[in-house]
C-alpha cells in the first residue's frame, strides 16, 4: 500500500472513501473546514444519533457531491482520553471500513492539533492505516474470501508538509515491522521452522542494513548452549542460534551497547509433558519473542537508532521422539548451572538461559531485554491483551513503560520476589525449572535472571498473552499481533 500526506481539506480529498472523526458529544466532525460538507455530516450526525464514543462508525454516501463518493466519520471517545491510542484505532477502523465495501483507496483527515502533537498524532494515524489494512491470506484460494486490500492511502493534518511526510514514514516503518512479525507468527509451523525463520532473519536483516550470523547445530555445541541443544533434541529440525547486529554511523564511548533476546519456539508441543490438542492449536507462536526482536531490528535504520543493538534468536522445536528430554533429566548450561527439567514445557527458559548468559559475557551490554511468550500464568494474571514487565532495575522500568505508552501497548510491572526464589533450588541440581503453581510468571523471571549479573540492566517482557489475538478487532485480525515491537523500537528510539 502507497501511503500519500496531505494539507489539504476533507472536501478535496479523493478516494474511494474518505474518513473524518469526532469526539464524544461533538455534532459536527472534527477539523472540516468546508461548510457545506460539514452541514451534511452534521445532519447525517444527528440523524444517526452519533455519540462519538469509540468505535461509534457513520457512513454517507455524497452522491459526488465532494472529491470522494462516500464519507466516514469515526468516533474517538472522550477527547484528551489516550487520544492517540484512539486515533490509531479510529484509521484502523477506515482502512477495514473501507476494504468491507470493496474500496482500495482510503483518504482520512485528522482532528486538528498542536504544533508539538503534530507528528505524533500523524505517526499513530499512519500505523492505525497500515494495521486496519493487515490480511495474512497468502493461504485463501478461494476468491470471494480474499479480502480487498488498499493499494494507497494519503493522511491529510494541520502542520507542515514536512512533518506530516516525516512522521507519516515512521508510522509506516513502525507498522512494516509490526507486520513483519505478525506474518511470520502466523506462517504455519511446519513452514516457518528454525531453518525457514532464520532464512527469513538473513534476508529482512540485511534488506534492512543488518548484518546476520546464523549458527548452526555444530556451532551451538561449540559455544556451549547445552540447555538449548536438550530442547530441540526431539525434532528432526536443526536448531538454529541467530545473531543480528546494527550499528549507528556515529559511534562514540558513550553509544549504547543494547542485547534484544527471543524466544523462538516456532512449535510447542510440550514435550513430553504433553500439551492437550487445544492447549497445542496456537503453539506456533510460541516464537513471537523471536518474531518481535526480528522485527524491531528491522526498523533501526529508518528510525535512526544512535544505540548499538545486537538481536540474538534462539530458534528450536519443542517436540517428542526417542531422544526427546526427559522430566527428570539434569542438564547443563552455558553459564556453567545446572538446571532439573521439572517440566518439558517449561521450555522457553532453558532456551533463553543459554542466549541470556552468553550476551552477558560475550556483548557486555549496557542494558539488556528479552521477549517471550513464557507463561499461562502471565495471562492468568494480566489477560489477553497485556505484557508483563519484570526487572529490577527502576530506570529500565520507567523507560520501558514510557516506550509502551508511546507505542499503544500494554505493558505492567510484576514484582520479582527473592523469596520464591527459594522454590527453584529444592533438587538436586543448582535450579529446577519450575516452581509452584501459584506466581509462575515471577518464578519464571527469577530463574531467568539467575543467568545474569545482578548489576546488568535486565528487563523480561512476558508477552504470552497478547502475542497472539483470538478476538479479533480493528488494529488486530486473528492471529499474530507484532506484541512488542513497537515498544522495543520507541524504547530504542528515544536513547
Amino acid at each position: 500500500m502507497k501511503l500519500r500526506t496531505s494539507g489539504s481539506d476533507l472536501s478535496e480529498l479523493k478516494a474511494g472513501v474518505a474518513a473524518c472523526f469526532a469526539y464524544e458529544g461533538d455534532t459536527a466532525p472534527a477539523g472540516v473546514r468546508d461548510r457545506r460538507l460539514v452541514r451534511e455530516l452534521a445532519a447525517e450526525m444527528k440523524a444517526e444519533k452519533f455519540r462519538g464514543n469509540r468505535a461509534d462508525l457513520l457512513s454517507w454516501n455524497a452522491d459526488g457531491k465532494f472529491g470522494s463518493r462516500r464519507f466516514l466519520v469515526i468516533g474517538l471517545g472522550k477527547k484528551g482520553d489516550n487520544e492517540l491510542d484512539a486515533l490509531r484505532a479510529g484509521c484502523a477502523t477506515a482502512a477495514r471500513a473501507a476494504a468491507a465495501i470493496h474500496c482500495k483507496t482510503l483518504a482520512v483527515r485528522l482532528p486538528p492539533v498542536s504544533a508539538s502533537k503534530v507528528e505524533p498524532a500523524v505517526r499513530a494515524a499512519a500505523e492505525g492505516v497500515h494495521f486496519g489494512s493487515y490480511h495474512f491470506d497468502r493461504y485463501l484460494t478461494e476468491k470471494d474470501r480474499q479480502p480487498v486490500h488498499l493499494t494507497s492511502a494519503l493522511i491529510s493534518s494541520n502542520g507542515s508538509a514536512a512533518s506530516i511526510r516525516k512522521a507519516a514514514a515512521m508510522g509506516s516503518t513502525m507498522a512494516g515491522s509490526v507486520c513483519l512479525a505478525r506474518d511470520l507468527v502466523n506462517e504455519p509451523p511446519s513452514s516457518m521452522n528454525p531453518a525457514a525463520m532464520a532464512k527469513v532473519a538473513v534476508a529482512e536483516g540485511r534488506k534492512s542494513g543488518l548484518t546476520v550470523k546464523v549458527h548452526n547445530r555444530g556451532d551451538l555445541v561449540k559455544l556451549g548452549f547445552k540447555s538449548m541443544l536438550a530442547v530441540a533434541r526431539g525434532s528432526k529440525a536443526e536448531p538454529k542460534f541467530v545473531h543480528l547486529v546494527y550499528k549507528p554511523k556515529i559511534r562514540t564511548s558513550k553509544t549504547e551497547r543494547i542485547v534484544l533476546v527471543g524466544k523462538g519456539v516456532t512449535f510447542d508441543s510440550g514435550g513430553l509433558n504433553l500439551k492437550t490438542a487445544a492447549g497445542m492449536l496456537t503453539m506456533k507462536c510460541d516464537m513471537g519473542g523471536a518474531a518481535a526482536v526480528l522485527g524491531a531490528m528491522t526498523a533501526l535504520r529508518d528510525t535512526g537508532c544512535k544505540a548499538e543493538v545486537h538481536g540474538l534468536l534462539g530458534l528450536v522445536e519443542n517436540m517428542n521422539n526417542g531422544d526427546a528430554y526427559k522430566p527428570g533429566d539434569i542438564l547443563e548450561t552455558y553459564a556453567g548451572k545446572t538446571v532439573e527439567v521439572g517440566n518439558t514445557d517449561a521450555e522457553g527458559r532453558l532456551v533463553l538461559c543459554d542466549l541470556l548468559a552468553y550476551a552477558a559475557k560475550t556483548l557486555k551490554p549496557t542494558a539488556m531485554v528479552d521477549l517471550a511468550t513464557l507463561t499461562g500464568a502471565c495471562v492468568v494474571a494480566l489477560g489477553l491483551l497485556a505484557t508483563g514487565l519484570f526487572t529490577r532495575h527502576a530506570a529500565l522500568e520507567k523507560a520501558l513503560l514510557k516506550a509502551a505508552g508511546a507505542g499503544g501497548e500494554k505493558v505492567w510491572p510484576l514484582p520479582m520476589f527473592e523469596e520464591y526464589l527459594d522454590q527453584l533450588q529444592a533438587g538436586p541440581a543448582d535450579l529446577i525449572n519450575v516452581g509452584q503453581r501459584w506466581g509462575g510468571a515471577i518464578t519464571a523471571a527469577l530463574f531467568l535472571g539467575e543467568f545474569l549479573p545482578r548489576t546488568l540492566p535486565w528487563a523480561h517482557l512476558d508477552i504470552a498473552g497478547p502475542a497472539f489475538c483470538e478476538k479479533a478487532t480493528a488494529e488486530t485480525p486473528l492471529g499474530g499481533t507484532g506484541a512488542g515491537v513497537r515498544t522495543i523500537v520507541r524504547w530504542l528510539e528515544a536513547m
